[in-house]
């Protein structure tokens, strides 16, 4: 497959090191530990007879790398359960068992929907039974077998053709089987009907309801698989990251572990090992209870050498994490009514920026054009530059005739963006009209369309935001895509774009509610990441964030007055080195005391202070603790203190 199939397809070759983060867990090593268990022949003869039957599905098998690997292994378990039957038990005994490998390739199925790729896979487990014969002398002398292992010939090659077959799997039946492998396609719900189309994606939603809309699409493969796995099977599937985030998770892992799942060995983010630049999750289960520790793996950094973590737990959770496990979290409605959080706005076409230079021509040309032409944050310019480098054009609320009023930026809009408008509503009405054709009651996108009615806006200009933070003096922004918990005050007279997560809070107290490690150890527990990066969402993050709910009036002044001292000593540090915020903040990488960390530990201390929260305390804990609280006070119509100045 070329690149952009690939990336239409969302699929991705797998390499054999992180197929077997997959196959050891599920299928190796749970193997090996009955093989070491038994001690009686009938044991091991009973073990010998289920392996032979022991089936394997990969429901995207693509060229069947995964189904390669899974019959090698079982090939290798075959031979050392041979081999512990010859050292222990008399050659009389023996003899009779004989050495013959009786593990088939009609053990493995598959499932794609690239009929060469079905053809392929059929290839690759034909290939697997040939090495597998010129494997003999290495495989039988890492097991110690006295006698050789027999093996049958290569040729005549099996009939696959009931093994491996070319069907969509979200909508087939699935061979049963005792365990599932894979690696699913990966894509957006955005992605999704770019490429697959609105009528593929509606026949989805409608198949599994149950999984939230805007889950990614392997999410699909790990709920599929869950339901058809039989009691105690197991299964090991790679997914992107976001897997363990809010409507992914709901959809995939909070769904497996709710339903009888138990999640034995996971790696929680690892950078992609092939082309494509995504990070992902690997994750083992069994339709079942186990016992015993359970490594859960991280890579930590953005490189695909950077270096690795492993904890072992009781249990692993669905969000992956070693720490306290947040997802259950509760929306606070006076959090999500307070309008205190807002995604920027989002311009839908280039033709509303300008440079500094066209911005001063126009104004220059008509002094009135001030009026619709703002200073353009987004979250680079934030962290790399401290201030904005372009305009944008932001003709709302006026209507058509209003705006037409101010000719130069009316004529450059009516000029680049309604051409691109008409074409991509007219792509939609057709797209739609194909839709409606086979099922008249369908339901349509018509995003283009309303963009084309109000051509002249921004395609989200968020008015209420914009209304909010006109009546306030300064603003507080984040990237919404950051490694690092950065904060900012911005000048109202600028507008924030889709990259920046807004608070319209103009006081330093909530400053430093923000800006605190108690606030960024809730962010990074409860949002999505792009990549490596952690991403603001106002649903999982800000929504279910409480606020101090008791605070005295010197805690407040304490929490603003240490935010103020940090931000002084920011712009401080940063006028004497010429450094962005990005520049400064990553000296906190470096070990050692440093003024920065000092502030930050001051602030965080005065937060803890507000929130009643002891020294040691665990921040996720508590603040959970806290979350429910609100929202039982909540429903019970009791008083709650919003996010804010109190």
């Amino acid at each position: 497959m070329g690149k952009k199939e690939r990336h239409a397809l969302g699929a991705h070759y797998t390499s054999e090191a992180d197929i077997q983060k997959v196959v050891l867990p599920t299928i190796v090593i749970p193997w090996q530990k009955r093989i070491e268990a038994a001690k009686t022949l009938k044991d091991l003869v009973a073990l010998r007879q289920e392996l032979i039957s022991f089936k394997v599905l990969d429901p995207a098998c693509g060229s069947g790398n995964f189904l390669y690997v899974a019959y090698r292994e079982l090939k290798r378990l075959e031979a050392k359960l041979l081999a512990k039957i010859q050292q222990n038990f008399s050659s009389k005994v023996t003899s009779a068992i004989g050495t013959m490998s009786l593990v088939k390739t009609t053990q493995f199925y598959g499932l794609d929907i690239k009929p060469f790729a079905v053809e392929l896979a059929k290839v690759t487990l034909m290939l697997a039974k040939k090495l597998a014969l010129d494997e003999e002398n290495p495989l039988l002398n890492s097991v110690q077998m006295n006698l050789p292992l027999e093996l049958e010939p290569a040729l005549p090659l099996d009939n696959l053709d009931r093994n491996i077959r070319c069907e969509d799997a979200l909508f087939c039946d699935w061979d049963s089987v005792d365990a599932i492998i894979g690696n699913p396609p990966y894509q957006s719900k955005n992605k999704m009907q770019q490429e697959y189309g609105a009528a593929y994606v509606r026949r989805v939603l409608g198949k599994y309801p149950e999984v939230p809309g805007r889950a990614d699409y392997c999410v699909y493969w790990f709920r599929r698989t869950h339901d058809e796995l039989k009691p105690e099977a197991r299964a090991g599937l790679v997914g992107t990251n976001t897997i363990r985030q809010n409507y992914s998770r709901e959809g995939g892992l909070d769904y497996i572990l709710h339903n009888g799942g138990t999640i034995t060995e996971a790696v929680s983010t690892q950078v992609w090992s092939g082309e494509a630049a995504v990070h992902v999750s690997i994750v083992n289960w069994i339709k079942g209870k186990q016992t015993g520790r359970k490594k859960l793996y991280t890579q930590v950094g953005d490189a695909k050498d950077s270096p690795w973590e492993v904890v072992e737990l009781e249990e692993i959770n669905s969000a992956l994490s070693p720490e306290f496990d947040v997802t259950q979290a509760k929306k606070l409605i006076v959090n999500a009514g307070s309008g205190t959080c807002y995604q920027g706005q989002t311009h839908g076409h280039e033709g509303f920026l300008l440079t500094p230079d066209e911005a001063a021509v126009m104004i220059e040309q008509c002094q009135s054009n001030v009026k619709v032409i703002f200073p353009h944050l987004t979250g680079d310019d934030l962290l790399s530059r401290n201030a904005p480098q372009r305009y944008i054009i932001d003709f709302h609320p006026l209507d058509v005739l209003t705006a037409s009023k101010y000719t130069k930026p009316f004529t450059r809009i009516k000029e680049l963006v309604l051409p691109h408008r008409k074409a991509a509503a007219k792509k939609e009405r057709q797209r739609n009209e194909e839709v409606l054709k086979d099922n008249p009651g369908a339901k349509v996108n018509r995003h283009h369309q309303n963009f084309l009615a109000k051509w002249w806006l921004l395609s989200y200009s968020r008015p209420e935001l914009i209304e909010k933070i006109a009546s306030l003096p300064r603003y507080i922004v984040c990237s919404r895509v950051t490694k690092r918990p950065i904060f900012e005050f911005i000048d109202s007279r600028i507008r924030p774009s889709d990259a920046l997560q807004v608070f319209p809070l103009p006081d330093d107290y909530s400053f430093g509610i923000l800006q605190s490690g108690i606030h960024w150890g809730w962010f990074t527990a409860r949002c999505s990441t792009l990549k490596g990066d952690f991403r603001y969402t106002s649903n999982t993050v800000f929504n279910s964030f409480p606020f101090p709910q008791s605070p005295t009036l010197a805690e407040i002044k304490k929490v603003a007055a240490a935010a103020v001292k940090l931000r002084q000593l920011r712009r401080k540090v940063m006028a004497e080195n010429q450094w962005s915020l990005r520049e400064l903040y990553r000296t906190l990488d470096l070990p050692g005391d440093n003024p920065l960390r000092r502030a930050q530990k001051e602030l965080d201390n005065a937060v803890r202070k507000a929130y009643k929260m002891k020294g040691k305390e665990d921040i996720l804990k508590f603040l959970l603790a806290r979350n429910k609280d609100v929202a039982a006070r909540e429903a019970q119509g009791l008083p709650v203190v919003a996010p804010g100045l109190p």
